[in-house]
C-alpha cells in the first residue's frame, strides 16, 4: 500500500487506476486492518474525510486543493479506509 508521500506522486489517470487496483488488493488481503470495511461505512468515512480534508493538508504543510487532481482522489480513498 502506498504511503502519504507516494500518493503525492499520483498525477495521471493511469497512476490513479494502479492505486485503485492496489487499494482493492489491500482490501482483499488485509480487510481486518480496514476500520471501514463495509460499503456504507466506507462511503460515510469518505464523506467525512472530504468534509475535513483541509486539516489533513494543513497538518502536512501541503496546500489545500481548490480543484481536485488525480492524487486528491487517492488521498480521499486512502483516508476513507480508517477515517472515523
Amino acid at each position: 500500500m502506498k504511503t502519504v508521500e507516494e500518493l503525492e506522486t499520483i498525477s495521471t489517470r493511469e497512476e490513479l487506476v494502479q492505486f485503485l487496483k492496489q487499494l482493492s488488493a489491500d482490501y482483499i488481503n488485509n480487510r481486518k486492518s480496514w476500520e471501514n470495511d463495509t460499503l456504507p461505512s466506507f462511503l460515510s468515512a469518505l464523506a467525512g474525510w472530504v468534509e475535513d480534508m483541509d486539516g489533513f493538508y494543513l497538518n502536512r504543510g501541503l496546500p489545500v486543493p481548490t480543484a481536485p487532481e488525480w492524487k486528491t482522489f487517492a488521498y480521499m480513498l486512502m483516508g476513507a479506509r480508517c477515517y472515523e
